[in-house]
């Protein structure tokens, strides 16, 4: 559910750039790195959620899309859904990783008595 997020916020975040040139009157050599390059991080931690760390760059990621919200209001409404979402992903993630733990645990048990 995590890759997914990101890789929608992608877009939203890819979107930004000519929003922040031309509404909030940002230069091109500023929002241009900005937008995309926060849209070129979501794609490349979208697929790098296998590794530990890509989740905490993850939480970075949605502190940078709600904090774009100075330049552009509407990204605070925009980042923080995206926010809630990614933190909703994880945190269901992690809740299902620990349940699956405790199932095979338990069944490893089970088979360890019944031998």
């Amino acid at each position: 559910m995590c890759a997914a997020i990101l890789f929608l916020e992608a877009i939203a975040l890819g979107l930004t750039t000519p929003v922040m040139i031309t509404v909030a009157d940002v230069s091109a050599g500023v929002a241009v790195p900005i937008g995309v390059g926060l849209c070129v991080l979501c794609i490349v931690l979208s697929g790098m959620l296998r590794r530990p760390w890509a989740y905490g760059a993850g939480h970075l990621v949605q502190i940078a899309a709600v904090g774009i919200g100075f330049v552009v209001p509407m990204m605070f409404l925009v980042g923080g859904l995206f926010a809630i979402l990614w933190f909703t992903a994880y945190w269901l993630g992690m809740k299902i990783e620990r349940e699956q733990a405790a199932a095979y645990a338990a069944y490893d048990a089970e088979q360890a008595a019944g031998s």
